[in-house]
């Protein structure tokens, strides 16, 4: 089959991965930056260029859309798409893993289980906050990776500094329930073609509230509950990723969903729980073509 892993990082562990997992089942397989696709309507049909060379062989993409470039690359997905070309996670899933607060709406319609979240409204800020009934909150921009743009505020005095100060710059966040129960722990899952292919607990490091590797947390394997299980299923069907990551936090009434990456990375989650992901990310497109 000839695939191609849509990635502005060719030298990162992800990308690499990827490709020795394709180049390991005899595939051709390689990497193009969607920065340098050109997409184009001609005599009623999609069709897209690489460098000034017309691509139409592919049989599957696998995108690594980073968060600067979600809405150029999530288009170059949907063309692709278009095109009949099979993509491991769609444009639309894509989309809405992007934007928090659309993401916990479509979670919480499909009855998926999330931390009491409030859209930030300027005109109800100190309304609001008193739902929260003085105890921590956690403020997230709308968009934001590897924990950047997530602040933990200790009470609603600061809290309500900050939602103010964020709100003169124009910047659209959430406020959302600090879970102390997990004491700075969750988990990641991989799903994969609806299976979690993979899993890990992730630690934050001394000091901080974020079990993000890339600030520095720690990670050990972790064999996950039946109901850890069937929450990360459940979101990453009702967000529309075939491949993606799912986190969740253990709290005192169950698993709850903290965020959907539809890019995750794969060292991580690789070297930890000694599992080829990519293995399974190049099987569930060969499964693909079958149907």
């Amino acid at each position: 089959m000839n695939i191609a892993i849509l990635s502005r990082g060719e030298a990162l562990y992800s990308t690499k991965s990827l490709l020795n997992a394709g180049q390991a089942r005899n595939h051709n397989i390689e990497v193009l930056d969607p920065s340098y696709c050109n997409l184009a309507m001609e005599n009623g049909k999609a069709v897209l260029y690489f460098e000034n060379e017309l691509v139409d062989d592919l049989h599957a993409i696998i995108p690594r859309i980073g968060a600067s470039n979600t809405f150029y690359g999530t288009n170059v997905v949907r063309h692709f798409e278009a095109m009949g070309v099979f993509s491991v996670v769609s444009s639309d899933g894509i989309s809405h893993s992007r934007d928090k607060w659309t993401c916990f709406q479509i979670m919480t319609k499909n009855q998926i289980p999330v931390p009491k979240t409030v859209f930030a409204s300027f005109f109800e800020f100190e309304e609001q906050l008193k739902t929260f009934n003085g105890k921590p909150i956690i403020i997230k921009l709308l968009e934001g990776t590897h924990g950047e743009g997530v602040i933990l505020s200790e009470s609603p005095q600061n809290a309500l500094a900050t939602i103010e100060t964020l709100n003169a710059a124009g910047v659209k966040f959430i406020l959302q329930e600090y879970i102390e129960e997990a004491h700075g722990t969750d988990i990641r899952a991989i799903v994969v073609d609806g299976v979690v292919v993979a899993a890990m607990r992730r630690i934050c490091k001394d000091g901080d509230f974020r079990s993000n590797l890339h600030r520095g947390g720690s990670s050990e394997i972790i064999q996950l509950s039946s109901a850890e299980e069937k929450i990360a299923i459940k979101a990453a069907k009702a967000i529309g990723l075939g491949f993606c990551g799912v986190d969740i936090l253990q709290s005192k009434n169950g698993p709850l969903v903290l965020e959907i990456n539809s890019t995750p990375g794969l060292e991580g989650i690789e070297n930890t729980s000694g599992i080829n992901v990519s293995k399974s990310v190049i099987g569930f497109i060969e499964r693909s073509r079958k149907k």
